[in-house]
């Protein structure tokens, strides 16, 4: 699973805006290269909601133990929910090991998963978990906006 076929994934859910910044735009240069998800038919970047997933290409100074250092290395990021997040995490798996879900390094409290270079062993686990999380996001926007 590469991060085009994630981000082409995410986007075919529907009312997903697809956030991608680089340069000449607003979005800090730390942040270039890297995808975030939000549930926004309006195509209007939510103001008060964190994107339901991401996908990252690099270290950022206080998450750097995925080692997204690496050629050809990402990391997928979604916000699970307590219930997936209790079925999924795996908070003693080493957080650099591709293909394995595990708890985020950094943002595991609030219920996010992560999975470095998804794979054959967590397709269809990352498809499911993506694809929960973008209802969450739709149900929660449409509370929102009702």
């Amino acid at each position: 699973m590469t991060s085009d076929e994630i981000i082409e994934y995410v986007t075919g859910l529907g009312g997903v805006l697809h956030l991608a910044p680089g340069p000449g735009g607003e979005w800090p240069e730390i942040s270039w290269g890297d995808s975030f998800f939000y549930y926004a038919p309006d195509g209007v970047v939510p103001a008060t909601t964190q994107p339901f997933a991401t996908v990252v290409t690099k270290d950022y100074p206080d998450d750097r133990s995925s080692r997204l250092d690496r050629p050809d290395t990402f990391r997928v990021n979604i916000a699970a929910g307590r219930e997936a997040f209790g079925a999924w995490a795996d908070h003693q798996a080493d957080p650099s090991v591709d293909d394995t879900v595990i708890a985020h390094p950094v943002y595991a409290a609030a219920n996010w998963l992560a999975v470095v270079n998804p794979g054959e062993r967590t397709d269809a686990v990352v498809r499911d978990l993506l694809r929960s999380a973008h209802d969450r996001a739709r149900i929660r926007f449409d509370r929102r906006t009702r």
